[in-house]
């Protein structure tokens, strides 16, 4: 019998050669695996981009157990709003506003392709992003998909057969393996190369903002070392993978699958305007001593244009620097998650929502000193590198005290979505007609 999966690009930007090579990937996959594919686009660009991503679509050449899915933000509201509606919960207009805000929100979008994967019948997510594309061997690309479905969704202790090699914990033979994931070669994955190259001292000083505040000066060190740079420029050359514990700073987002075991009970920060809100799930499944797969078909990271201009350039700065002040509760529940470990899982080694939605609240009461600090350093270190660096922290002088309780806000936010996420995702997978009609929402393939 086939498993149904879901292939995943979540896009605010033009990438009809990504949705190309993403039903390739998706074919692959199908011709493969015993898998039905649903390739699931969430199209949030433009008036004058969408049409295109439209045609894309519609030309692609019919595959057998492929089916592709090209929603723009209206048949997402449509899905949202009826599921929301179909659970009952309180307050339905703020849990939609939480899933499709209005902005860049990278958790928001990924928690929708969790609802829509699980109204879709999929048993695991598979998320790609559209400024990045695949490695090449002898003129083939190299599609991660393969080391994904070769594992996930598995019996650990079956997998030991199917990997490189193993450090995985005779303990958790019987766990299912819940994620699979590698990095990118390219680009760094923040884009700040640029602070690097101007001042190195400031770019030492400025990366280890996301470091606990307790650690060292080495251990800060480290971090930054290893920070944004992926798997570097190696190019792929032949497979290898590894089954255990997977470290989050070996995998990216552009890069991952995950069982619905993990996403179906644990959604990721719908934080706005902030870099890293989509990676919470992935510390989760560390923590917690659940088995996934380190492997190296890297993804290529690129710039797109856009960053480059004083608009993108002013944005993402902006997206940067919450995404230090989200570090003050993130790197708290981190810490609690650590410690508490397999006690973050329930009867059935699924993550208990309950538990981190209750670590979430508790951060949420931290004494917010230490992100005043970090937007001291940040200001400081931008009127020293000058130029449309000084002007960005002109433009934020006055909004720190704002800025600090946007950050407070979103972990609150997450706490209250994490506590009512199980019961979305049992009204989405129950409830397939809150889906819209093919006719309304996909291009079939």
């Amino acid at each position: 019998m086939r498993r149904r999966i879901c292939l995943a690009l979540p896009t605010n930007r033009a990438c009809a050669e990504t949705i190309a090579t993403l039903h390739a990937e998706a074919t692959y996959g199908a011709a493969n695996f015993l898998v039905d594919v649903h390739v699931l686009i969430l199209d949030s660009s433009d008036e004058r981009t969408r049409p295109t991503h439209r045609a894309v679509v519609d030309a692609l050449t019919p595959v057998p157990h492929v089916i592709v899915h090209l929603l723009d933000e209206e048949a997402q509201r449509v899905f949202l709003r009826t599921a929301v509606r179909a659970s009952g919960l309180d307050d339905p207009d703020r849990l939609v506003g939480l899933m499709l805000p209005d902005g860049v929100s990278y958790g928001a979008c990924t928690n929708r392709l969790f609802l829509i994967a699980a109204a879709l019948g999929c048993e695991s997510v598979h998320r790609r992003d559209s400024d990045s594309a695949y490695q090449l061997q002898h003129g083939r690309p190299v599609f991660p998909i393969a080391h994904e479905l070769n594992c996930v969704g598995r019996r650990a202790g079956d997998v030991v057969r199917r990997v490189t090699e193993s450090e995985l914990d005779p303990a958790h033979a019987n766990r299912t393996v819940v994620i699979a994931g590698a990095s990118f070669v390219g680009d760094l994955s923040v884009d700040i190369g640029e602070i690097e190259a101007l001042d190195n001292e400031v770019y030492q000083e400025v990366v280890s903002l996301w470091a606990p505040s307790d650690w060292t000066e080495e251990q800060r060190r480290e971090l930054v070392s290893e920070s944004f740079r992926g798997a570097g420029h190696e190019p792929f050359v032949r497979d290898h993978s590894v089954l255990g514990l997977v470290d989050p700073m070996r995998i990216d987002m552009c890069n991952i699958t995950f069982h619905r075991d993990a996403y179906e009970r644990v959604p990721l920060l719908p934080a706005l305007d902030t870099i890293g809100s989509d990676y919470f799930l992935m510390h989760a499944i560390y923590d917690a001593g659940l088995p996934g797969v380190l492997h190296n078909r890297h993804i290529i990271n690129f710039y797109t244009a856009e960053r480059r201009t004083d608009a993108g350039f002013a944005a993402y700065q902006l997206r940067f620097t919450k995404f230090f002040l989200s570090m003050l509760y993130l790197n708290f529940i981190y810490e609690r998650m650590g410690e508490a470990g397999s006690a973050l899982l329930d009867d059935q080694n699924r993550l208990r929502s309950e538990v981190i939605a209750e670590l979430a609240r508790e951060s949420a009461r931290l004494d917010t000193a230490e992100n005043r600090w970090r937007l001291e350093t940040i200001d400081r270190c931008y009127r020293k590198l000058g130029g449309r660096y000084a002007a960005f922290a002109d433009s934020i002088a006055l909004r720190g005290a704002e800025l600090i309780e946007q950050a407070r806000n979103d972990i609150e936010e997450f706490a209250l979505l994490t506590e009512v996420w199980p019961q979305l995702v049992r009204v989405s997978r129950a409830a397939a007609y809150a889906l819209p009609s093919a006719a309304e929402w996909s291009g079939t393939s």
